[in-house]
């Protein structure tokens, strides 16, 4: 199989299941628009390089090899879609079938500097959270911001399951674990007690993007919901705190 393909076949498990679901080979063919004996086959392929598990009749679903390249993939195609709205305004309606073409012919160089350059968006033009860059710690003046020192669980942030605080529901946790912005940002933030490996639990969400509360040290803070989008939490399963 070309890259391309592997490339195209994980973000379509991705897209169906998500990091931890399974997908179905009929699921696959309808998405990817081939037949489904070409799933099959494909599907056999990549378990073969352990790229994804794969059961007849039940489905396939990503090992962590392949859910790693399948992050990677998104992230890129949701760079490429604010830069194509952004920076060349390319409409809206376009920008997902461009960005798809292009997702599989850039660099991982390519990819960090369109981050900086689009100074670190959190979110692609459709609302879909963009994960914090490819090494964590370097890639981009923003991660360097962010941590102000190698911080050894930070090493490679995509082999984690890494939310914005904004997607965590009313009661819902996190344990913090990247915070995304200038020194000034996360120096405020760290006055406050949001700190990287601190839970930190949602206890109301305004609508129309008004402003975040959360709990945090025994103590409840309103946070403007722009900059809680740039909080990145490993969600906590269970109760409230």
């Amino acid at each position: 199989m070309a890259q391309e393909q592997v490339e195209e076949y994980l973000e379509a498990i991705y897209d169906i299941a998500g990091t931890d679901g399974a997908a179905k080979t009929t699921a696959i063919a309808k998405c990817l628009k081939v037949a489904p004996a070409s799933v099959t086959e494909a599907l056999q392929s990549l378990a073969e390089k352990n790229l994804v598990n794969y059961e007849p009749y039940k489905g396939a679903s990503l090992t962590d090899d392949g859910k790693k390249i399948a992050e990677t993939i998104k992230r890129r195609h949701r760079l490429l879609e604010v830069f194509l709205a952004d920076v060349l305004h390319i409409n809206r309606t376009k920008v997902h079938d461009e960005a798809c073409r292009m997702e599989h012919t850039i660099s991982e160089d390519t990819e960090n500097a369109l981050c900086r350059m689009l100074n670190a968006p959190s979110r692609c033009p459709h609302g879909s959270p963009i994960s914090p860059c490819s090494k964590g710690i370097g890639s981009c003046s923003e991660c360097d911001a962010a941590t102000g020192s190698a911080v050894p669980f930070l090493s490679d942030l995509r082999t984690s399951d890494i939310i914005p605080i904004t997607d965590l529901g009313a009661q819902e946790k996190g344990t913090i674990a990247f915070i995304r912005g200038d020194c000034k940002v996360v120096q405020r933030l760290s006055d406050l007690g949001l700190t990287l490996g601190t839970t930190v639990s949602v206890t109301r969400k305004a609508p129309m993007n008004g402003p975040v509360e959360v709990f945090v040290r025994r103590t409840k803070l309103a946070i403007d919901h722009k900059i809680a989008e740039n909080i990145f939490v490993n969600a906590v399963k269970g109760g409230t705190p």
